[in-house]
């Protein structure tokens, strides 16, 4: 017991990797591998008791072995920090979900939780369009390129022979083996695609949203506080008469018919819209001076 405390304190006084990708490596290489009556130790307490401290010794100690299942996918052309990232997060659920009663290691346990949280990383980053989306492609994308046995397209017997050997159709592995020698398209034309005058006609080039610029925000907030002093005080220029009549005809929710207001001053309807007209008048010149 005595010795299991001590490696344990040990992985508890290590600070966490930070850093470039090549620190964070040697780092981790230099946390101590638990032994198996350790790592029972430490699932244990996780397991009965919900010790925070026993999992995170626990993910520690298998780190050195994320990195070591990531450097096999380094061919699928994405960073290697972030599918050692994605496995960290697969190793954390399988630390979580470990029992140790079952009387197997952490990491055969958890070499399939790594994999599972890369193998979705990667379909979801490999390419703008998603390349897999049923079991069966999903089984293919990362077997296929490892089953071509030379390069260019695979022949009938070849085909036959990759989807004897993962148990799915010769039409699948057909449609898969065109989608991962498929390119992405640019979004923009080739420069040769742009007019004489050098112009182009790429999206980019004339969908840009002028509306985030934080000057082009300022300088709108400003006008409309301009614009909302210069009114009121515009409206103070009116008479009362004029200002009920514009605020119940255009300001109002619910506005108020010209018979209602004529009904109320004791004119006719005309007379209000004459009044009306003349107020909307003067505005427009107050504002303007």
């Amino acid at each position: 017991m005595a010795q299991t405390l001590t490696t344990a304190g040990t992985l508890q006084n290590l600070p966490l990797p930070s850093g470039d990708l090549t620190g964070y490596i040697q780092q981790v290489n230099r946390i101590p591998m638990l032994t198996a009556e350790e790592e029972h130790e430490l699932a244990t307490r996780l397991h009965e008791h919900q010790d925070l401290d026993a999992a995170r010794q626990l993910v520690l100690s298998h780190l050195r072995f994320v990195v070591h299942v990531a450097r096999g996918y380094s061919g699928y052309g994405l960073p290697l920090g972030d599918l050692i990232q994605e496995g960290n997060i697969g190793l954390m659920k399988a630390v979580k979900r470990f029992d140790p009663r079952v009387g197997v290691r952490l990491v055969s346990f958890a070499v399939h939780w790594i994999r599972a949280e890369i193998h979705e990383f990667i379909l979801r980053n490999w390419r703008i369009v998603k390349v897999a989306t049923t079991k069966a492609q999903r089984k293919l994308f990362f077997n296929l390129r490892g089953a071509k046995k030379r390069l260019g397209w695979l022949n009938n017997a070849e085909v036959e022979a990759v989807a004897r050997d993962l148990g799915v159709k010769p039409e699948t592995v057909r449609e898969m083996e065109s989608r991962l020698s498929g390119q992405d398209i640019g979004f923009d034309p080739a420069v040769d695609d742009s007019d004489d005058d050098g112009r182009s006609f790429a999206p980019a080039a004339y969908l840009e949203d002028s509306g985030t610029d934080p000057a082009l925000q300022v300088e709108a907030s400003d006008w409309e506080d301009h614009n909302s002093q210069a009114l009121h005080q515009a409206l103070q220029t009116l008479d009362e008469r004029s200002r009920t009549i514009l605020a119940e005809r255009w300001l109002a929710d619910s506005k108020t018919t010209l018979q209602e207001l004529a009904d109320r001053y004791g004119v006719s309807a005309e007379r209000i819209r004459q009044l009306e007209g003349n107020a909307i008048k003067k505005l427009k010149a107050a504002m303007a001076a």
